[in-house]
């Protein structure tokens, strides 16, 4: 938005605030700042001169003590001294900024100076010519000479207390620049800061108040009085928007109850249709939910076939039982419902003449609204809506019915595939279960038959010894049968009740020791992402087929469990037993229990490995691929039949 000092020529271009606050302010820095630099520099020179008045002090002993050396012939302290007088008289005549330490540029100040040093030079000649008889004029003479310094240390005070005067000047001027700054400060903060905010907030508790007419008198060119601009603007177009704003709350609210019964619709029928389990309950509880939602007198909702030829009555919520009866199943084109490939209509069936059936208008019905049930372009069915009054449903009454139409064809889908998915579910573990008896009883039962038919033999020729041999392996047969039965019930039985797979194998390897006494030990290393349980279900599965083949042939003492997590999931079952060769044909049984363990490790897309050696025992090898590449099971519900 352009305002009207953007319009505003370079050369007119108003004052803002801080460019007003910055004008006054500068001169009082400046001042400030110069006082204060002028007041260092005094103190500075003060310190120069109190570090000079001390090494004249120092100077005023040190010729005391050259005095006492003279008069005791003490030649080594003489001439230290000596050299020690010589290097304070240099440090005062070039002065050490460091310190700091100078001999203040006064003209006084430089004669008395000149003088120490004249002095000092004649007395420093006389030193060679003394005899034991100068002693009292020497120290006569060193008297002289302290009076001169003492007169240098007396100039140099008196300079100093003229800088001193000064820096307390200065300090005074420092304080008068504060304080008028301050001063200056608080009124030009009040006169452009604080009185049109307090302006500003006058005209917002007014306007708070209910007084739209709150108006700011800023006539300045700053940012308040951009801001007063603003608010007076902002305070019109309250005034103008209140004396309608009644009508426009009342339509505000209308609309948002309106928003919200659609909400509330939308979520009901999301309920609804994510606790109905059957057609039957999903329809009858969308139809009377939508009549609410619609005002409708009565609903319908039509199934149709795969030819859309023929629309069935799945639900209904207030029409009459005869138009129920007679309208169980409508032939597409028979009536006014039921048309395949036609889009939402609202058909008005008192002006609809002889077209169709007359079941709507004897029932008293003027208005029906039809919608089709479409899901991924293909007609599920319809849904018809029946008024006794003409009806014209708007727009949003229109998309809030056809977004509830598509969440219908979606659970009704959604229905149909857990019906589909529980029906794959049964078949999938009735398959299992007849494969798993095949595998294991139907191979007992056949070996159980001819041993029956050699035992017929036997007695038909009274072989007493071949009948007790048949008797023998008709018993291990029955018990082999019977530990088969008991370990398919345990089998069956597997589930993965968490994420860990630890706890199923250690419940595993424990029913092992159980039924075989042989001793199982479980170890795992490593820290891996979970299984998922149809992955879990297979793996469990292959350890107990494995476990299996173990107690019916390896004659073991111990089995060991190794599982490792990382960097992906590896199980391996070792035994102690006899082993065996991988190509001997008198272990048919056994190749059965591999092939069924190769099939569950192929549903995951694991890799199996058996490793046998007679007399060493076997290992068995699962490996699982990483968990990126692990498969769908294959078929899916066999996590559910097992």
């Amino acid at each position: 938005m352009t305002t009207r000092a953007d319009t505003l020529p370079a050369a007119t271009q108003p004052w803002g605030l801080g460019l007003k606050l910055a004008v006054v302010a500068t001169p009082f820095l400046v001042l400030t700042l110069a006082a204060i630099s002028a007041t260092l520099w005094v103190s500075w020179q003060l310190e120069g001169g109190a570090a000079a008045v001390n090494e004249a002090g120092r100077m005023r002993m040190q010729t005391w003590r050259m005095a006492l050396s003279l008069t005791t012939g003490d030649d080594g302290n003489l001439q230290r001294e000596r050299a020690e007088f010589a290097q304070s008289l240099e440090l005062l005549r070039r002065g050490d900024p460091e310190r700091p330490l100078l001999v203040p540029a006064d003209d006084d100040v430089r004669q008395r100076f000149a003088a120490v040093e004249r002095d000092w030079r004649r007395f420093v000649a006389r030193w060679p010519r003394a005899t034991p008889g100068d002693v009292a004029t020497l120290r006569d003479e060193a008297a002289a000479f302290v009076a001169r310094i003492d007169a240098l240390v007396g100039a140099i005070e008196v300079h100093i207390s003229r800088w001193t005067a000064l820096e307390h000047l200065l300090q005074t001027i420092v304080l008068v620049l504060a304080i008028a700054a301050g001063v200056t400060l608080l009124l030009v903060g009040y006169r452009f800061v604080l009185e049109p905010v307090a302006k500003l907030k006058r005209a917002i508790e007014e306007l708070q108040g209910g007084d739209f007419g709150a108006r700011v008198a800023h006539r300045s060119h700053d940012e308040f009085g951009t801001l007063a601009a603003g608010f007076n603007d902002l305070a019109g177009h309250l005034e103008s928007m209140y004396r309608n704003l009644e009508s426009r709350v009342a339509e505000k609210t209308r609309e948002l109850q309106d928003k919200g019964e659609r909400l509330r619709a939308l979520y009901e029928m999301s309920t609804l249709m994510a606790e109905a389990t059957t057609l039957d309950t999903l329809c009858d509880g969308f139809s009377r939910r939508v009549a609410q939602v619609a005002r409708a007198d009565a609903v319908a909702i039509r199934w149709s076939d795969q030819s859309n030829r023929r629309y069935h009555l799945l639900a209904s919520q207030g029409l009459p039982h005869a138009m129920i009866a007679s309208e169980q199943c409508l032939m597409a084109g028979d009536c006014h419902c039921g048309q395949p490939g036609a889009g939402g209509r609202v058909i008005p069936i008192r002006d609809a003449g002889s077209t169709g059936l007359r079941h709507c208008a004897d029932a008293g019905f003027a208005t029906l609204l039809t919608l089709p049930i479409r899901l991924h372009e293909r007609t599920l069915g319809e849904l018809d809506l029946f008024y006794t009054a003409a009806v014209a449903p708007s727009a949003a009454e229109r998309s809030l019915l056809e977004a509830l139409v598509a969440h219908l064809a979606v659970a009704m889908e959604n229905v149909r595939t857990d019906e589909l998915a529980k029906e794959a579910a049964v078949s999938e573990e009735r398959n299992l279960l007849a494969r798993e008896l095949h595998d294991s009883i139907a191979q007992s039962l056949a070996f159980l038959k001819i041993q029956v038919q050699l035992m017929r033999e036997a007695l038909a020729s009274e072989d007493r010894p071949r009948v007790q041999a048949v008797v023998d392996e008709i018993d291990a047969g029955v018990r082999e049968s019977y530990g088969d039965v008991r370990e398919l019930l345990v089998h069956f039985r597997t589930r993965t009740n968490a994420e860990d797979i630890e706890p199923a194998l250690q419940t595993t390897l424990r029913k092992f020791e159980h039924q075989s006494g042989i001793a199982a030990t479980l170890q795992i290393q490593g820290h891996g992402l979970p299984l998922p349980p149809a992955t879990q279900v297979q793996v469990l599965h292959i350890v107990q087929e494995a476990l299996s083949n173990v107690r019916k042939h390896a004659h073991a003492h111990q089995v060991w469990l190794d599982v490792q997590q990382q960097p992906r999931w590896r199980f391996e079952l070792r035994d102690d037993g006899i082993g065996f060769v991988a190509d001997d044909p008198a272990r048919a049984e056994t190749h059965v229990g591999l092939r069924i363990m190769a099939e569950r490790a192929t549903r995951i897309g694991a890799t199996l490995e058996v490793i046998s050696t007679p007399g060493r025992g076997t290992s068995v090898l699962l490996e699982l691929p990483p968990p990126a590449q692990v498969p769908a099971p294959v078929p899916a519900m066999e996590a559910v039949a097992s």
